[in-house]
C-alpha cells in the first residue's frame, strides 16, 4: 500500500481505513518544526516554574496540587525526575480496561488518528517522541487495547494509556500474529522503550482516538451496507416483479433529501435492463405445487412447480371494462393495484435517511480527523500574550460530545434498515404477502420441507438485538474523578456499539439477499416456464393452467378461449424475462458458492458464507462492475 503523509491537517476517512489494514504513514517533515517548536516553549515554561496543569500540577481533581522541588519521600525510579514521573505515572495508572482487546485495524485507526493530532503542533510532545509512535505503528506492534474503559472525556484517557504504555516497555501488544509484553514486542521489532518528557502522557492519553477510530470504520462499514442493502432491496424488487415508478428522478425531486434522491437513483442504476420490474399484471403466474402431469413439453420436465391463473368471469367486471381493455382478465401472481408494499415502495425514503445519518456523522468526523482534542492547548505563536495563561490554555476539546451524538444519530439508524430489510424477506416466504411464489421458496410437494422459514426467524432475532441495543449510551452520562469530571460524552461506548452494530446489520442484509435470491430465480424460471410454454403449445394447453374456466358446453367457453389466445400470444411474443444487469451479475456471483435449493438441504453453512460474502463486499463488487 502507499504510505499516508500525516501533516496534521488532511487527514481523511480513506486513509485512515488504510492505515488500519496496513499502509505505513510519513510525518510531513514541513511540519515537524512547528511540533519541536511548542516543545522547546514547554520546556522553557517548565523553567519559569509556573503552576501548569498536567505539566506542573496533579490531574483532574488533583489539579490544585503543585510540583515540588523534591519529592516527599523517595519513590522515584533512578534517574527519572518529578516532571518525568508524572507523565509516566498517567500511564501506567490510566492503563486500566478490561475486556477483549480491539481489533488490529482498530487499535491502528486509533495510532495513525492520534499521530495525526500530535502533528498539529499544539500538544507539546517531542519529535523523537512522535516519531517512536510512527515507528511502533509502521513496524506492526500493536498494542493490546481492552474494548471496556472510556468514557469519552476526558477522551480516551484509558485505552489511548494502553496504547502509550508500550511506547514506555510496559503493557502487551501483538506483533507478528503474536501476543507478548510490550517490552518483547518492542524488542522483537527491533525499537527502544522511551521515557516521556514534559505533558508528554497527556498528549498521549488525552484526546478522542478510540471513538474516532471506532467511529472511522463504522462509517466506512456502513456506507459499503448502505449500498448492499439498496442491492438486497433491487434483487427483491426484481424478485417480486415490482413497480419502479416510485423510483423515478421527477417524483424524488419533489422532497429532495440527498439519501432519498441518490438511493432512487441507485435503485435504478441496479435495476438496469430488467425485463422482471414492471410487467403486466396477467403475464405473471403463480405457483402451484408440482405433480408428475404438470408439463406436457418435455423440456420443463426439469423444472420443480407448475404455474397457473385464475379467470376473471365476465360477470365480476361490471364497472371495470376499461381496466379488462388494457390488462387481460387473468390473475396469478401480481394483485392488481398501482404500487407496492411499504418495504419496497419506499426504500429510498427509509434507506435515504439511513444514508443521510451516515452522511452526517462522516461530516462530523471529517472535522474531528484533522482537530486537536488533547488538554491543555499550547499556542507558542501568541508571543503577545499577557500572560502564560493565555498560551497555554485548558479547554474541553477531549470531551467527545460531537462525536457521541452523532454516533447515537447511526446508532438509532441501524435497526431502521435491518428492520426494513427484514420485512422484505419475511414478505418474500409468506405466501400471503409474497405475490404467487411458493410458500417459504421451497415446493414441499410431500409437506417435508421448510425451505427458507426459519432464515426469517434469525433475521428477526437480529433485528430485535439491534433494537434493544440502539439506546443512546450519550445521554447518560456518569461523573468521574472526584465530580471534577463531572459531565462526559460516553461516545466511546456509543462509537464502539455502532461498529459492533454495523457488522450484525451486515448478517441481516445476507439473509435478505440468501432469500431473495431463491425467490429471484422462481418467478424468473416460473414466468419464463409460462413464455416457453405458450411459445410452444396451443391455447389448450394453456388454458389448463387457468382456474374457473367455464366448461365448453357453456356460452362463454368461445370468448374465454379468444382471451386465453390473447395471454398466449402475448407470453409467446415477450422476450426473456431476466434481472437487471447488476443484479444478474451479483446473483451469478452468489451461485458460484451458493446453488439454488430446490429441496431442502443442510443451510448452515450456506447461511455463513452468505454473511462472509457480504462482509467481503463480493456481490457488491459484481454488481457495480457492469453498472
Amino acid at each position: 500500500m502507499k504510505s499516508i503523509t500525516l501533516t496534521g491537517t488532511t487527514l481523511s476517512h480513506e486513509q485512515v481505513v488504510a492505515v488500519a489494514y496496513g499502509a505505513s504513514v510519513i510525518l510531513d517533515s514541513a511540519q515537524l518544526p512547528k511540533v519541536a517548536a511548542t516543545a522547546d516553549f514547554l520546556a522553557e515554561q517548565v523553567t519559569q516554574q509556573q503552576p501548569l496543569y498536567g505539566i506542573s500540577t496533579g490531574f483532574g481533581s488533583n489539579a490544585d496540587k503543585l510540583l515540588g522541588a523534591h519529592p516527599i519521600r523517595d519513590s522515584r525510579r533512578s534517574g527519572e525526575t518529578l516532571l518525568q514521573e508524572l507523565q509516566r505515572n498517567l500511564i501506567i495508572t490510566h492503563a486500566v480496561c478490561v475486556g477483549e482487546p480491539f481489533a488490529p485495524e482498530v487499535v491502528r485507526a486509533m495510532m495513525v488518528i492520534r499521530i495525526n493530532t500530535l502533528m498539529r503542533g499544539h500538544s507539546g510532545i517531542r519529535v523523537e517522541t512522535l516519531q517512536a509512535l510512527t515507528a511502533m505503528l509502521n513496524a506492526g506492534v500493536i498494542p493490546v487495547v481492552p474494548k471496556l474503559g472510556s468514557v469519552g472525556a476526558s477522551g480516551d484517557l484509558a485505552p489511548l494509556s494502553h496504547l502509550a504504555i508500550v511506547l514506555l516497555g510496559g503493557g502487551e501488544a501483538f506483533f507478528d500474529g503474536e501476543r507478548l509484553s510490550g517490552a518483547d514486542a518492542l524488542t522483537k521489532a527491533g525499537l527502544k522503550a522511551i521515557v516521556l518528557s514534559h505533558k508528554e502522557g497527556l498528549a498521549l492519553n488525552n484526546g478522542t482516538a478510540q471513538m474516532l477510530a471506532t467511529g472511522v470504520l463504522a462509517v466506512a462499514k456502513l456506507e459499503e451496507l448502505c449500498d448492499t442493502a439498496d442491492l438486497a432491496a433491487a434483487m427483491t424488487l426484481e424478485a417480486f416483479a415490482g413497480r419502479m415508478r416510485a423510483f423515478d428522478d421527477h417524483v424524488h425531486a419533489l422532497r429532495p433529501h440527498p439519501g432519498q434522491v441518490h438511493t432512487a437513483k441507485h435503485l435504478q442504476q441496479f435495476l438496469t435492463g430488467s425485463k422482471l420490474t414492471d410487467i403486466a399484471y396477467h403475464l405473471v403466474p403463480r405457483f402451484k405445487s408440482w405433480l408428475p402431469e404438470c408439463w406436457p413439453d418435455r423440456s420443463l420436465d426439469a423444472l420443480n412447480f407448475d404455474i397457473s391463473w385464475d379467470w376473471v368471469p365476465f360477470n365480476q367486471r361490471h364497472g371495470r371494462e376499461k381496466f379488462y381493455q388494457r390488462f387481460k382478465p387473468f390473475r396469478g401472481g401480481k394483485k392488481h393495484q398501482p404500487q407496492d408494499s411499504y418495504s419496497l415502495r419506499c426504500i429510498p425514503q427509509v434507506h435515504g435517511a439511513v444514508r443521510d445519518a451516515v452522511a452526517q456523522a462522516r461530516r462530523v468526523l471529517e472535522i474531528e480527523l484533522n482537530a486537536v482534542t488533547d488538554n491543555p492547548l499550547i499556542f507558542p505563536e501568541l508571543e503577545g500574550a499577557r500572560n502564560i495563561e493565555d498560551q497555554i490554555v485548558s479547554a474541553g476539546h477531549f470531551h467527545g460530545m460531537p462525536l457521541a451524538l452523532v454516533m447515537s444519530y447511526v446508532k438509532a439508524a441501524i435497526p431502521v434498515l435491518a428492520s426494513i430489510s427484514e420485512r422484505r424477506l419475511n414478505k418474500l416466504v409468506d405466501p400471503a404477502t409474497n405475490d404467487g411464489l411458493p410458500a417459504f421458496l421451497i415446493g414441499n410437494e410431500d409437506g417435508t420441507e421448510s425451505g427458507f422459514m426459519i432464515v426469517q426467524y434469525t433475521a428477526a432475532a437480529i433485528v430485535n438485538d439491534l433494537a434493544t441495543r440502539s439506546h443512546p449510551a450519550s445521554v447518560y452520562s456518569i461523573p468521574t474523578s472526584a465530580n471534577a469530571e463531572d459531565h462526559v460524552s460516553m461516545g466511546a461506548n456509543e462509537a464502539r456499539h455502532v461498529l459492533d452494530m454495523a457488522h450484525d446489520l451486515g448478517k441481516v442484509i445476507a439473509l435478505e439477499i440468501y432469500t431473495a435470491a431463491q425467490a429471484l430465480e422462481f418467478r424468473k424460471d416460473m414466468i419464463n416456464a409460462a413464455r416457453q410454454l405458450a411459445a410452444t403449445h396451443d391455447n389448450a394447453v394453456l388454458a389448463s393452467k387457468i382456474n374457473g374456466a367455464p366448461d365448453p358446453d357453456e356460452a362463454e367457453y368461445a370468448d374465454f378461449m379468444v382471451e386465453v389466445e390473447a395471454l398466449r400470444a402475448e407470453l409467446a411474443a415477450a422476450g426473456e424475462f431476466t434481472p437487471g444487469r447488476p443484479v444478474a451479475a451479483a446473483l451469478a456471483a452468489l451461485r458460484r458458492h451458493i446453488a439454488f435449493m430446490p429441496g431442502d438441504r443442510s443451510m448452515d453453512g450456506e447461511v455463513q458464507r452468505m454473511v462472509d460474502l457480504v462482509e467481503h463486499g463480493e456481490l457488491l463488487m459484481a454488481a457495480r462492475a457492469v453498472q
